[in-house]
């Protein structure tokens, strides 16, 4: 694709090329992945170029849910693991406040298990009982209590679901879309909309509410314990002034006026 066209979320530079990788078809949609060329050359500067990356993966090196990967366009999405054996290295791909991709470091038993938003549960072929979640799979025999918009919490060995977080006012929730993409705070209220979209209120640790579409939600912990870690910020988006402040601390200047 042309880089120009490529999401905001890879953060790529406008002038460093004319073309973008277009990630593989896969579980993940064209415009909510990162292409493991990307993660491997732009974000952990593993590799320098096109050939090295491929040189990485063909020595089959770099794992995406516990599976050896060569495809050089494979899209990484969101809760995605990446396991690299040979540097004892770990990541979780989520979102930062600003609803930007990132890698985030987690320990080797954390790589064990990813969350699964629920997208469709249904009664398949011999009556039996199947959901699929957002990054394409199809569970057999779920837990009778696993509706759509819950989260499942599947260990990525045995392909097997340890948990189940109820889509409930009280839980924790990642926002995975919209302007609000990011943020992390615990449901306060659901709006329901009669042929329109429902509407979720949420409030961060930090007491900021803000509101979006219930599709765009994700339950990432019960109450104030969440199943994953979370990225630097923990999922509280800080304005314009409170971003300036943080940098001005960290620099040692102070603010004029603050």
């Amino acid at each position: 694709m042309k880089r120009i066209a490529a999401p905001k979320a890879w953060m790529l530079d406008k002038l460093g090329g004319c073309f973008a990788p277009k990630p593989a078809p896969g579980p993940h949609k064209q415009r909510e992945c990162l292409p493991l060329i990307l993660i491997l050359r732009n974000r952990l500067k593993y590799a320098l170029n096109y050939k090295e990356v491929m040189s990485i993966l063909m020595q089959r090196h770099i794992k995406v849910d516990g599976k050896v990967k060569t495809e050089k366009c494979y899209p990484a999405g969101l809760m995605d693991t990446i396991d690299i054996d040979s540097t004892d290295e770990h990541f979780r791909v989520l979102l930062d406040t600003k609803g930007r991709f990132t890698l985030h470091r987690i320990s080797a038993q954390e790589a064990g298990y990813k969350l699964c938003r629920v997208v469709s549960a249904k009664v398949g072929d011999r009556a039996i009982p199947v959901i699929g979640t957002h990054d394409g799979r199809t569970i057999r025999y779920p837990d009778p209590i696993t509706k759509v918009n819950d989260t499942v919490k599947l260990d990525l060995e045995t392909g097997k679901i340890t948990e189940v977080l109820k889509f409930d006012v009280g839980q924790m929730g990642l926002v995975i879309g919209g302007r609000n993409a990011g943020r992390v705070g615990l449901i306060t209220s659901r709006e329901k909309h009669k042929g329109s979209f429902d509407i979720v209120h949420m409030k961060d640790s930090a007491g900021n509410k803000f509101a979006t579409r219930l599709n765009n939600v994700m339950i990432v912990g019960n109450a104030n314990k969440p199943a994953v870690s979370l990225p630097k910020g923990k999922g509280v988006k800080l304005s314009i002034v409170e971003e300036q402040k943080r940098l001005y601390t960290a620099l040692g200047h102070n603010m004029i006026g603050a």
